[in-house]
């Protein structure tokens, strides 16, 4: 019979958070627990709750993971369109396939939907930190002067909403799929333009 392979903390932490990333994007954050990732990666509950103690730790540990990998993407597309590298719907479309594809939508849903609102607090936070990397001036302005911190709000929820309802909203409204990325990228462009004559 063969031996598992021994792995570090970090290895097997990381092994844990990429099947349960898994698992969120394949069925939903239902199934995102202790026993189901554990099964994935062939380690056992004990192992996972030395890690992550609770199901809710694992999904707050998962949640940070989401919001650090998606914002240091975002991060880097905002700092090419900013260049003229990019375009501001490859920003908007990042951050609205973070939260559908990438399964960010649900597992909020999931949290608030669990009383686990503290596990948004990593994409929150990550969220946070990103604004302060991409408008550091904007700390010291007034509330009404943080252009870039109204529009990733705008942003983050126009993203959130549509990764929840957006389908069925724009089929019901008779709009493409795509209408509020098409907004979103309006607003971000607007943004853009006015930044750099600014």
């Amino acid at each position: 019979m063969a031996s598992r392979k021994r792995l570090t903390p970090e290895e097997s932490r990381s092994s844990a958070l990429a099947a349960a990333r898994g698992l969120l994007i394949e069925t939903g954050p239902q199934s995102v627990t202790l026993k189901a990732v554990a099964t994935r990666i062939g380690r056992t509950h004990a192992n996972l709750l030395h890690h992550f103690g609770s199901a809710s730790g694992l999904q707050k540990a998962l949640a940070e993971h989401l919001a650090r990998s998606v914002c240091e993407t975002i991060i880097d597309a905002v700092r090419a369109s900013r260049a003229g590298l990019g375009a501001p719907r490859e920003v908007v479309d990042l951050a609205f396939d973070a939260f559908d594809r990438e399964g960010a939508g649900a597992l909020t849903s999931w949290m608030l939907l669990t009383g686990n609102e503290d596990a948004l607090d990593p994409i929150i936070s990550t969220i946070h930190d990103l604004v302060d990397e991409i408008a550091p001036e904007e700390a010291s302005h007034d509330p009404g002067e943080r252009r870039i911190h109204r529009e990733t709000l705008s942003l983050v929820l126009m993203a959130l909403g549509d990764a929840l309802i957006g389908g069925a909203l724009a089929k019901s409204l008779g709009l493409p799929r795509d209408a509020a990325r098409e907004r979103a990228a309006a607003m971000l462009e607007a943004s853009l333009a006015d930044y750099q004559t600014g």
